[in-house]
């Protein structure tokens, strides 16, 4: 796994690590599940953090020829918000959260829920392959 962002001498997979320990509740343990879900799905995954603000520690994001998804607490929800989600086949309806838009798509994670692993382990793999081709739309067939 390659890593992008470092800051004040921690790489961007410390950061990541580092809030997520901070939260220290059930949002940290889904934004765990949900990175370890990620890395097996794209072992060549790159963690960064983005949009680094006096006021905020930033956003852990996951790469890879371009951004796959984003991963952020709030306080009612955890929201892994995908690039090019409208883009993607989500036969598992994951998708839940910004439907409305012509490029991203989220999944909004309440407390207690659980996520169709092997379906969010396709929507990476899906994003990556996405990403690797150029091309901002699916396929005829990826949407048949």
């Amino acid at each position: 796994m390659n890593e992008s962002g470092a800051s004040r001498g921690q790489s961007a997979s410390e950061q990541i690590s580092k809030r997520i320990a901070e939260l220290g509740d059930w949002r940290g343990e889904t934004l765990t599940r949900m990175r370890k879900l990620i890395k097996e799905a794209d072992p060549d995954v790159v963690e960064e953090i983005k949009w680094v603000k006096a006021s905020t520690p930033g956003t852990p994001v996951w790469s890879h020829n371009g951004i796959i998804c984003t991963g952020e607490a709030y306080k009612h929800v955890v929201k892994f918000t995908f690039a090019k989600g409208a883009s993607l086949n989500d036969p598992a309806r994951l998708f839940n959260s910004s439907l409305d838009g012509n490029v991203r798509r989220a999944i909004d994670i309440h407390e207690g829920e659980d996520v169709d692993e092997s379906a969010f382990k396709a929507l990476v793999g899906q994003a990556v392959a996405l990403n690797g081709s150029g091309k901002s739309k699916p396929s005829r067939k990826a949407t048949s």
